[in-house]
């Protein structure tokens, strides 16, 4: 399928849920990220670690990659389901 038909999709199924009233991110499984300053943010619904340095991780979702950059990052914790990251975050890329 195509990105644009995916995004498509997506659409369609947040409106639905938000018809139902059903959280978005549970029904469409998308990534959750909590930021508490540039120190520490949490991510629920990832797939899997793609890249992990001090300076980069790079996390799978279901909707795509999440970059976060910056300088003495670290995992501090992770589950099938969440992970919680601290350091100096820099940025935070969607691709």
């Amino acid at each position: 399928m195509k990105r644009e038909q995916k995004d498509e999709d997506m659409l369609l199924r947040g409106r639905i849920a938000g018809a139902a009233e059903v959280p978005r991110e549970l029904v469409l499984s998308l990534p959750v990220l909590t930021a508490t300053g540039r120190q520490e943010i949490r991510l629920e619904n990832y797939r899997g670690i793609q890249e992990y340095t001090q300076e980069l991780i790079r996390v799978n979702t279901r909707s795509g990659q999440i970059c976060l950059t910056g300088k003495r990052l670290a995992i501090e914790y992770y589950t099938n389901t969440e992970m919680k990251v601290t350091g100096l975050i820099s940025s935070i890329e969607y691709k």
